[in-house]
């Protein structure tokens, strides 16, 4: 949600729900109408959004300095650290413009990492378990879903590294706070 506000520089609820949606975040976040304006709500309260009533009958949200930061700080773990959920990673390749080519390539270098360390471990784990036998099998699909993040990554630093999508600070990148053009 930061980071739809962050795009259109001031939003709506009903604007950022049909970004989130449009993405099919109601899939991979189960996001619903109701959380979105919970959540818009919650970060209100926790001051990364301000409200503005300029609009009769609608709230507009803006970033605060901390709602920036945290932005930054969430775009940067989702792509630096996998998770078993895809919802982080998902939020963070919709997003994916915010960041300089320098920085997104960096940040999937540390998943690269981090990936290929661990299908290392579920390897040692498949080699080394005793009983019971069929718990090799999550093993197998750590191992499995790990090398697939692997292989994907490494597409996605090859693409970045070749030009692919302007990224922040590029010429029609909507990278910039504020950028995104207002749908229709």
């Amino acid at each position: 949600m930061l980071g739809v506000v962050r795009g259109y520089g001031r939003a709506h609820g009903y604007l950022i729900g049909q970004d989130l949606l449009s993405w099919g975040a109601d899939d991979w976040a189960n996001v619903k109408w109701g959380s979105i304006y919970h959540a818009l709500k919650q970060l209100t309260k926790g001051e990364f959004l301000r409200e503005d009533f300029t609009v009769p009958g609608r709230t507009d949200y803006e970033l605060t300095e901390r709602g920036e930061f945290e932005f930054k700080r969430l775009l940067a773990e989702a792509f630096r650290r996998p998770e078993p959920r895809p919802d982080m990673l998902c939020a963070g390749l919709a997003l994916l413009p915010a960041l300089t080519r320098a920085e997104a390539i960096g940040l999937l270098e540390q998943r690269l990492v981090a990936l290929e360390a661990s299908s290392a471990d579920a390897a040692g784990r498949i080699a080394n378990h005793g009983d019971p036998e069929h718990v090799r099998e999550l093993y197998g699909l750590w191992k499995h879903t790990a090398d697939g993040g692997v292989d994907w990554t490494r597409g996605l630093i090859d693409r970045l590294a070749d030009g692919a999508y302007p990224m922040a600070g590029e010429r029609g990148s909507p990278g910039k706070p504020g950028s995104w053009p207002q749908l229709t």
